[in-house]
């Protein structure tokens, strides 16, 4: 079995202009019955990295189900919970889930205790790790977990508060794969000293490519660790990373087959020096991800698999001659 595992942040778009019903997945109301998006998305990808997790806690009925409806060679990369990489997010998050009165009093100037209150309430807690590993446990217990991913936003700086909390945060999960994406260019300033705090937990060091600005970290897309590699590719719609109208907007990106070839030659050098070496494309808009995905593992040499729909092929004919198109009828289409 490859040591490459190629595929996409997501693999669940049902809704918004990128959408990637009747594009990938067949419309909502024409499919097969017992239509599983998972599993169809299993057929052509060996991995996935999970994004809900970010939003909510993992449960176990849901990742047991996961489990249950992809092959045993199929893994995810699951998000880790905002509560612990977003504090900020997360205590918006709370704070709008209040009454408007209790919101009000809570960030009014002269609520300092209130605001105290928020703070603690927002900072993770033994709980909320527990609750955590009791999500995914479903998937490492069957060995279908290739990783959890750490990402930081921008804001997260290279500071002793920040370093100390990212240390006792991989000791607490040092019973688990972490890789850890890291934005702010603060930490590759101090190259040495991150790269040393990532190795002592074996964790691994995400290589990222999306639009580069002043504060933008900089990489030099090596592997760190023996244990597992990890790119993401966020795509580089620059004009709408940070002014958009959706957030779906800043992954409108189709990365050409040029553009690609620089992953593509370093996830082959990588995957000699690694166990297993992971590449996500997160240019989710309308499935240009799983394009990008699919040209990758045909640069690298790895098996197309499953059939897709001329739809998809209609929308990127860049894969002519890569993919196999099943053609639609209504036998295949409609219940």
């Amino acid at each position: 079995m490859s040591n490459l595992r190629i595929g996409t942040s997501g693999w669940s778009y049902p809704t918004g202009r990128g959408t990637w019903n009747g594009i990938f997945y067949p419309p909502a109301g024409h499919r097969p019955r017992g239509f599983n998006e998972l599993s169809y998305y299993a057929e052509h990808f060996n991995t996935v990295e999970v994004n809900s997790t970010f939003y909510g806690q993992p449960r176990a009925e849901v990742t047991r189900r996961w489990a249950e409806r992809t092959p045993s060679t199929f893994d995810f990369s699951v998000k880790l919970y905002q509560k612990f990489t977003h504090p900020g997010m997360y205590a918006r998050t709370v704070l709008d889930g209040l009454p408007g009165d209790i919101r009000r009093e809570i960030t009014g100037d002269a609520a300092a205790s209130g605001a105290r209150l928020v703070e603690a309430l927002v900072q993770p807690s033994q709980a909320d790790l527990d609750a955590f590993r009791r999500g995914i446990e479903p998937l490492a217990g069957r060995g279908k977990l290739a990783a959890v991913l750490a990402q930081f936003p921008p804001s997260f700086k290279d500071h002793e508060a920040e370093r100390d909390y990212l240390t006792r945060l991989l000791g607490a999960l040092r019973e688990y794969p972490v890789a850890v994406e890291l934005r702010h260019r603060s930490w590759s300033d101090r190259f040495s000293e991150t790269l040393d705090l990532l190795n002592q937990f074996q964790a691994a060091w995400v290589q990222i490519d999306e639009p580069k600005f002043r504060f933008s970290i900089r990489q030099n897309l090596l592997p760190n660790v023996t244990g597992f590699y990890y790119m993401r590719l966020h795509g580089r719609n620059a004009a709408s990373w940070w002014k958009h109208s959706n957030t779906e907007d800043r992954y409108d990106y189709l990365y050409s087959a040029a553009e690609l070839k620089e992953f593509a030659d370093t996830m082959g050098a990588a995957r000699r020096l690694v166990r297993n070496a992971y590449l996500y494309s997160n240019n989710h808009f309308s499935a240009k991800s799983i394009a990008n995905a699919t040209m990758i593992k045909k640069q690298l040499g790895e098996p197309i698999e499953g059939t897709f729909r001329e739809e998809f092929l209609s929308r990127y004919p860049e894969l002519t001659g890569v993919i196999e198109v099943r053609p639609s009828t209504p036998a295949q289409t409609l219940w």
